[in-house]
């Protein structure tokens, strides 16, 4: 492609121009034939008219003699370069004028006919074989008393006209070799607005597919190529992120599973061996029950995030009742608040208050929701959630008064397998993930979720729902 597309560009300008040239050399000819046929002979024939109605008539009355009529047809064949005759009405030529290139005028026409041209005002031919070669010949009566007594006869040769075209076609080759010549302008500007710009987007691509994502296209221009240059950048950078998120991923991935299955395989292979007592086994079951546990979630947060990355997940939607599943929700942590002593206050618009959403989804995202406020707040605290009422959008808010997120953290938190320093060391089972189901999953409603926290005093999650 990188000489292919200007090679084949110069070879359709090529073309192009002996097109053009052919069409001139075959068309203006035959264009310009007719027209130049019909103009000179027009001329002359309104020459003829002229000349034949003003002044000719007087030599028929006496008032001009030969002589003058003669000096008249030399001034006429000065003017038109042709042959002048002036014949009376049986073809006896009364006077003529003709240039050097044309023979002497007959003393009588022969089968002399004024009307032989027909209807046109002018006849081709050699004229009763007067002429070696054609000629145009126009014919204008002479009218004394009501008849005509004379005609004026002009002659010009065709080959005469072909000078004239001849001029015509040298004009049109020379305007053609200019507009040729201009028009190689467009081949220097697509040389370099496009063919340059795309060279270095072609070798962008090329960097791309090598796993060069660190190449930058050097093209800023302020048209298509320029956007599509930028495009194309954002793009690699965007893959690049991609990359290291990916590496990120796999490494959290890994980090998370083999923690767990280091610390079964070693209480396992301790019991095995005897290290540990038979009176201790109990004990270590119960941590390989909770690693265990450990690993479920994990794979479950992570196969509920395939689910939402397939983008092509089908929402259940239904109508239901908001605040009985907040009250469902919340009656499932009743243990976990009896032993640190939280309390969860619920605050509702109203006593019924029906959404319409996917009522799995949402109850995982109240339950996550629910599950880092609770593993975040302070013995002896209480966690809201309250419900609002505005418009066609019902709010739910998860309100703690605990630890808080860090201000520098607030836009990580939604990342998958991100956690704080303070979690990791307050909570050792979270996986990471359930904020970025939370978000997943209220997004794929189109709907959307905020939080506001301040550290040291507590957290707010607020999502929207469509109202029923």
């Amino acid at each position: 492609m990188r000489s292919t597309l200007y090679l084949k560009f110069i070879i359709m300008y090529i073309i192009f121009g002996f097109l053009s040239l052919f069409t001139v050399a075959t068309l203006t000819a035959g264009l310009t034939n007719g027209p130049l046929k019909e103009n000179v002979s027009s001329s002359m024939y309104r020459e003829a008219s002229l000349v034949a109605a003003d002044y000719l008539p007087k030599y028929f009355s006496g008032q001009i003699t030969a002589s003058d009529v003669h000096l008249q047809l030399t001034g006429i064949e000065s003017q038109l370069g042709a042959s002048v005759w002036f014949v009376d009405r049986n073809g006896e030529v009364i006077s003529s004028a003709q240039s050097e290139t044309y023979p002497l005028s007959p003393a009588v026409i022969e089968d002399f006919d004024p009307a032989e041209g027909g209807g046109s005002q002018y006849q081709i031919g050699t004229y009763h074989d007067l002429f070696k070669e054609d000629v145009i010949t126009v014919v204008a009566p002479v009218v004394y008393g009501y008849s005509p007594n004379g005609y004026l006869l002009i002659h010009k040769y065709v080959s005469d006209l072909e000078d004239v075209q001849k001029i015509l076609m040298q004009a049109a080759y020379i305007t053609l070799i200019v507009i040729f010549l201009l028009s190689f302008i467009i081949l220097l500007g697509f040389q370099f607005f496009v063919y340059r710009p795309l060279r270095k987007i072609t070798e962008a691509a090329t960097q791309y597919a090598t796993g060069n994502l660190d190449y930058e296209i050097p093209v800023d221009t302020e048209d298509e190529m320029g956007y599509l240059s930028a495009s194309l950048n954002y793009m690699s950078s965007q893959l690049k992120d991609m990359e290291d998120y990916q590496k990120k991923f796999v490494a959290n991935v890994s980090h998370d599973f083999r923690s767990p299955l280091t610390s079964i395989k070693g209480y396992v292979e301790a019991m095995t061996d005897g290290t540990i007592p038979p009176e201790m086994h109990e004990k270590y079951l119960k941590i390989i029950l909770f690693e265990t546990e450990r690993l479920t979630d994990l794979t479950q947060d992570l196969l509920t995030l395939n689910e939402f990355d397939t983008k092509n997940i089908l929402l259940t939607k239904e109508v239901f009742d908001i605040h009985e599943m907040i009250k469902n929700v919340a009656a499932a942590f009743e243990g976990t608040c009896t032993q640190k002593k939280i309390s969860i206050e619920l605050i509702f618009a109203t006593k019924y208050l029906n959404v319409t959403a996917d009522k799995r989804k949402i109850q995982q995202v109240l339950y996550n929701l629910l599950d880092n406020a609770i593993k975040f707040s302070e013995t002896d605290s209480t966690v809201t959630i309250e419900t609002t009422e505005r418009g066609d959008k019902i709010y739910t808010s998860v309100k703690d008064y605990g630890i808080g997120i860090p201000r520098n953290a607030l836009n990580k938190i939604w990342e998958r397998f991100y956690k704080t320093d303070l979690s990791r060391g307050k909570d050792k089972k979270g996986t990471g993930l359930g904020l970025a189901i939370v978000k997943e999953a209220i997004q794929a409603h189109g709907e959307n979720i905020n939080v506001v926290s301040t550290e040291g005093v507590g957290t707010e999650f607020i999502f929207s729902l469509p109202k029923a």
